[in-house]
């Protein structure tokens, strides 16, 4: 495997919109690469706005929209040792909570896709051209559905 990532340091956190490492099949073989967490936002997301943030979780394969990147080319996986999921508050707050293999977060990966694409991500920044991931994602499962406020789509 190729490692693009040069000397990555531990990242105590990966956020929406910003650069964390994915595996992806290259034609010279497997790469370790960073790339921007969303891909392109269906149509309907993008009304009113002047620029794109990108979707985190692919979770209806179905749809026409995901169907372009669905390809071995575009397929990759994200390593993680944990994930978080806001959990939704009476008092409307939204606290993370916090999810791993175990005590100890093993490395474990999610499925997901990438792309490059041109877009305005962020206004500030303009038109830019990034390699984009997106997480496959599927009905949560009893330990994290109470925490996803919103229906698998």
């Amino acid at each position: 495997m190729t490692d693009k990532t040069g000397n990555l340091p531990p990242l105590p956190g990966i956020f929406p919109d910003y650069q964390a490492p994915i595996v992806r099949n290259q034609p010279e073989g497997r790469e370790l690469t960073t790339a921007r967490w969303g891909m392109p936002s269906r149509v309907f997301a993008l009304k009113g706005r002047n620029f794109d943030p990108g979707g985190t979780n692919v979770r209806n394969v179905a749809s026409p929209h995901w169907r372009r990147w669905l390809g071995v080319e575009s397929r990759c996986v994200v390593p993680l040792t944990s994930f978080s999921e806001n959990e939704v508050l009476p008092n409307g707050s939204r606290p993370p909570i916090w999810f791993a293999l175990n005590e100890s977060r093993p490395l474990a990966c999610f499925a997901g896709i990438w792309t490059r694409w041109t877009s305005v991500r962020k206004v500030k920044e303009g038109q830019t051209t990034n390699d984009v991931f997106a997480f496959l994602t599927t009905e949560p499962n009893a330990l994290v559905a109470h925490s996803i406020p919103r229906p698998c789509r």
